[in-house]
């Protein structure tokens, strides 16, 4: 890329140590400085005017829209019938378009789950590690937005120059001329600051913005899988209890039966054979016992994982049947807020989003840019004399650069950045639910998002 630099206004003024003071020519700098303020103010103001005013360039992210379908099965849901033999609970009912609770779990009515869930939680590495990840993308947007104000930069340099005699002395000996020696002390301030024309900044705040909402659905992700995780190995846990004690009761029975049938066999009331019968039902109810007693110990080994915890520390919350009660209400989410709902399809959304502005960061690449800058301080033999009158000056520059050959590098760049924004639309299309786009207000073209 070779740049083009046109300097729009590009005056000096200098009046440092050695300056010819009251003289015409430095009264005629003073009118020419006078005459340019204008045209350099003007310039300043209108660069700052196109970008707050100019319109960001690349597509504008849209919404997909949401399935048209009102259910998941043909026709009404009727009534939760569990059959027959099971238990019912009564007065279980769907909900047709409830939302499901945050705290979903509390609908089983058991406080020792409440409190597994919460302590996993308390001591998941994997959402501390989330929630560090989203503080580093709230970091790196606010750090963008920071591009939309002017940048300032100070500077105080204090130097002691001796100048050599090489070159200003001629036909004597070098060193019989005393050397130049003199201290030099200089103060500046400079302000550069770059007009957002083709909303190159813009895109990059609402790329990293994006980014930042994926990282959130992520969390949210890792957190409905790990409280899915300690309830359902909860509830598993209270399964295998209950297996075995359905077993240990099975096992007695069967215990009782082979003691009935030996004392019949010995007053001669039943064979041998049924007997050994009984022996071996007695034996095949006892083998269902240890692998049921196994998973149960590797089901609490499961929950005191998920709970933070080491192995030898087990949790004590125990579970059973018993203490976990089914919720009366079930709610039935539609299937375009189920879709809104699902973290997985709102973190593919945002990382289409962030492709899409991309694509307008890539495009504002190829477009000349303008860059002011100004620079004014004073410069002096010590820090006495640097507020004194003559030792000030400034800078004010105004330039435009352009690519002209890259190699087709940015070309390329936009071509390869296109592709992202379009895949994730094929496999998403989450809700245009009121939430959704409270969210996820699409940028429009011309929109100028607030600098924090």
């Amino acid at each position: 890329m070779i740049p083009l630099a046109t300097s729009a206004v590009d005056h000096t003024r200098l009046c440092g140590p050695g300056a010819h003071h009251g003289s015409r020519g430095s009264r005629a700098a003073g009118l020419f400085r006078r005459g340019c303020r204008a045209p350099a103010c003007a310039v300043l103001l209108g660069a700052m005017a196109i970008s707050v005013s100019g319109c960001a360039v690349g597509p504008n992210f849209t919404l997909p829209a949401a399935p048209d379908v009102t259910g998941y099965v043909p026709g009404r849901l009727s009534s939760p019938n569990p059959g027959p033999d099971a238990p019912r609970v009564p007065g279980q009912h769907f909900v047709t378009g409830a939302d499901v609770s945050a705290r979903w779990w509390s609908a089983f009515r058991s406080r020792p789950l409440d409190d597994l869930v919460r302590q996993s939680v308390d001591h998941n590495p994997n959402l501390q590690a989330a929630e560090a990840a989203i503080r580093v993308a709230q970091s790196n947007a606010r750090a963008q937005r920071g591009l939309f104000f002017p940048q300032v930069m100070g500077n105080s340099t204090s130097s002691n120059l001796l100048l050599s005699n090489a070159g200003s002395v001629f036909g004597a000996d070098l060193g019989s001329v005393p050397q130049t020696q003199y201290s030099l002390v200089t103060n500046q301030l400079t302000v550069s600051f770059v007009p957002d024309i083709w909303g190159a900044n813009f895109r990059a705040v609402e790329n990293l913005d994006a980014v930042t909402e994926q990282q959130l659905f992520q969390l949210e992700a890792a957190y409905l899988t790990l409280t899915s995780n300690v309830v359902t190995a909860a509830i598993q846990e209270a399964s295998f209890r209950g297996q075995i004690a359905a077993t240990q009761r099975i096992i007695g029975i069967e215990r009782n039966l082979l003691d009935i049938l030996k004392r019949q066999f010995g007053f001669g009331q039943v064979a041998q054979a049924d007997v050994l019968a009984q022996e071996a039902a007695l034996a095949a109810a006892e083998q269902l016992l240890p692998p049921l007693e196994k998973q149960l110990a590797q089901q609490r080994n499961l929950l005191t994982a998920l709970a933070g915890q080491l192995s030898a520390n087990e949790i004590e919350q125990k579970f059973d049947l018993a203490h976990l009660k089914l919720p009366a209400n079930l709610p039935v989410s539609l299937p375009s807020k189920l879709v809104d709902q699902r973290p997985d399809v709102r973190a593919a959304e945002a990382n289409m989003h962030a492709a899409s502005a991309q694509v307008g960061v890539t495009i504002a690449a190829r477009l000349p840019n303008l860059l002011l800058a100004a620079n004014g301080g004073s410069s002096s033999y010590n820090f006495a004399q640097s507020f004194t009158p003559g030792t000030g000056f400034y800078t004010l520059a105004a330039s435009a650069t352009a690519p002209i050959f890259d190699g087709f590098t940015l070309y390329n760049k936009q071509k390869a950045a296109r592709p992202l924004s379009i895949r994730p639309r094929l496999n998403i299309a989450p809700s245009s639910s009121p939430r959704s786009r409270m969210l996820r207000t699409p940028y429009g073209p011309c929109n100028r998002m607030p600098a924090q």
